[in-house]
Order: C-alpha cells, then structure tokens, then sequence
C-alpha cells in the first residue's frame, strides 16, 4: 500500500512538473522568462503596425528586453504595450519608446531613445511613444519632390508642345519667313551704312584731319593761356565779392524809410490834411476853382470884344453908357 502512494506520488510531481515546463515554455517562446528579473515599462500607441509579443527592445541597437503584452486601453483604439527592461540598464524619465522596422523583411522592433534628464524612470513608468511611418509612408515622402519636379517638367513638356505646334502652323510660318526677309533686309541696310560711312570717312579724311587739327589748336591755346584765364576768373570772383560787399541792407533800409514817408504823406492826402488833401477830398473848393474859372473865361471873352471898356484913347472924354458892359450871350 505504501508502495503505490509513493508512485502516485511521483507520478503527480511529474505532472505538475511537466505542467510548469509547458507553461514555462510557452511564455518562454512568447518572451516572457520568469526565471529572469527586470523592470516593466509601458508605452502607448495609436497603432503597432505588426508590433507582437516576444519583440525585442533595443538600446542603441543593443537588445535590452522583451514586448510582454499588448492589449487597448481605452475605445479610441489607443493601444498599451508592456516591456520588460533588463535591471542594468539606466532609463531617464524623458526617454522615447519608438516602434520601426530593422530592415524590411524582419520583424517590428522597440527602440528606446534615452533622454538627457537626470531623473530616471521607474519600474511601472509610461514612456512617451514615437511611431515610425511605413515603408510605403517614407517611400512617399521621399519621392515627393521627385513627384513635384516631375509635374513641374511633364507642365513644361506640354507649353513646349504647344509652342511647337503654334510655331509650325502654316500663319506662323509665314510670320517666320517674314521675319527673317525683314532682318536680312536690315542686315542689307546695316551693310549699306557701313559702306557709305566708310566712303565718306575716306573722301572727307582731310577735313576730318583739319578739324582734328584746328581742335588740337584750340586746346593748346587754352593751355598756353591758362594763367590768363585763371586771371579772368579771379577777377570775375573779385567784382563779385565786391557786389556781395555791398551795403544792401542800409539800402533797403533807406528805400523802406521813403516808402513810409510817401505813405503817411498819401495817408494825410486821404484825410483832407493840407492844400492837396484839402482840394482832392473838398468838392467846394473844385466848384469855387471851376466858377472862378468860368468867369475869367468871360472876362477874357469881353476884354477881346470890348477893349475900349478897359482901355480909353478919346480927347473928348468917355461916354459911360457907350461903354456900358453887357453880358454876352453863353455859348451853347
């Protein structure tokens, strides 16, 4: 009886034994080592594009530990990716949990990029997460300025084709031929110029000379004459600091001061002061002139019709009735 516990025994050890192995096998295959210490990090993230558990993680291409979980956090699909992270390795608390590919057939990987501060993170600690684009993602980026400069030349492409076709319609031929009649014609004309210029530098090559020469003549009397012209100049600079020397100011003074004085004498003129003031504003004194005007005309007139009145020549004496003055008749 004793016996057979005892194989049961055994039998049941094994069991469980075989039971730990196989579990431990599993989560061995699955990265998860229960044999081993570490540190549990996480990491969330938008998507893990082919990210699984049992992936690595690496430190400077260094693997430092495994992915043990992933799982949502939340119905937004944001996704919680668990680490475990080898003891000896120092995490600051600003590192980046980034996911990427090696290469382009290997599988996807963690890279932690280590922060610069001093504090480091602990176990349990959320590290902020960077996804890399895709494959196809960079591939795009990197071929859009190809893309770009490739519209760009397709646009440029199209113009020259379409200028091309605009040139070689039958119009623009004849536009073309045209244009280049009238430039050979230019060309003729540009050569006709030349020669007649040539031909009259030749038949008039004397003159040209003589005019040289008289030039050359003027300017060596301007240079044989230079000091008296530097005379003339000077003395051009004496009459003019001269007439700058003049007193204009007491001048203008003195103008000023007449012109006061006809002022006040035009101002006194106005008012009726004086004689002339008195016969430009007095009207009385224009009728008295004009009356005794008009009456030495009449003395005049009577003198000259009756100058026995005035003057008597007689022995026998003068006859006052006779004499008697008579007013004349006024003119009309």
């Amino acid at each position: 009886m004793n016996i057979k516990l005892k194989r049961e025994v055994k039998i049941g050890i094994l069991v469980v034994a075989s039971i730990a192995f196989l579990f431990w096998g599993i989560n061995f295959l699955k990265g998860k080592n229960f044999l081993t210490g570490g540190r549990t990090f996480y990491a969330i993230f938008n998507q893990v594009n082919g990210l699984t558990e049992a992936n690595i993680v690496v430190v400077n291409g260094l693997k430092v530990g495994l992915v043990t979980d992933i799982s949502f956090i939340d119905t937004k699909g944001r996704i919680l990716v668990e680490m475990k992270i080898d003891e000896d390795v120092k995490i600051a608390n600003n590192s980046i949990a980034k996911i990427f590919n090696p290469d382009v057939i290997g599988s996807r990987v963690i890279e932690i990029k280590l922060g610069n501060n001093k504090t480091l993170a602990m176990d349990g600690d959320t590290l902020k997460s960077e996804e890399q684009l895709s494959i196809l993602d960079e591939v795009s980026i990197q071929m859009l300025p190809f893309k770009v400069k490739a519209e760009k030349m397709m646009a440029s492409i199209d113009t020259v084709i379409s200028v091309i076709q605009y040139v070689f319609n039958e119009s623009t031929r004849d536009n073309l031929m045209h244009s280049f009649e009238s430039i050979k014609n230019t060309i003729t004309n540009l050569e006709s110029t030349t020669y007649n210029i040539d031909t009259l530098v030749s038949t008039q090559r004397f003159r040209l000379s003589q005019i040289i020469s008289n030039v050359e003549n003027i300017t060596s009397v301007f240079k044989n004459n230079n000091a008296k012209l530097n005379n003339i100049i000077t003395n051009f600079s004496s009459i003019s600091d001269s007439l700058a020397r003049i007193k204009f100011a007491s001048t203008i003074n003195k103008a000023d001061k007449i012109l006061a004085s006809f002022s006040e004498i035009t101002e006194k003129i106005n008012k009726g002061d004086g004689s002339l003031g008195l016969l430009i504003n007095n009207d009385s004194l224009y009728i008295g002139l004009q009356k005794s005007s008009k009456e030495m005309n009449l003395l005049l007139e009577d003198l000259r019709l009756n100058p026995q009145r005035y003057v008597h020549l007689s022995v026998f004496g003068k006859n006052l009735d006779k004499n008697k003055y008579k007013a004349p008749a006024e003119k009309k």
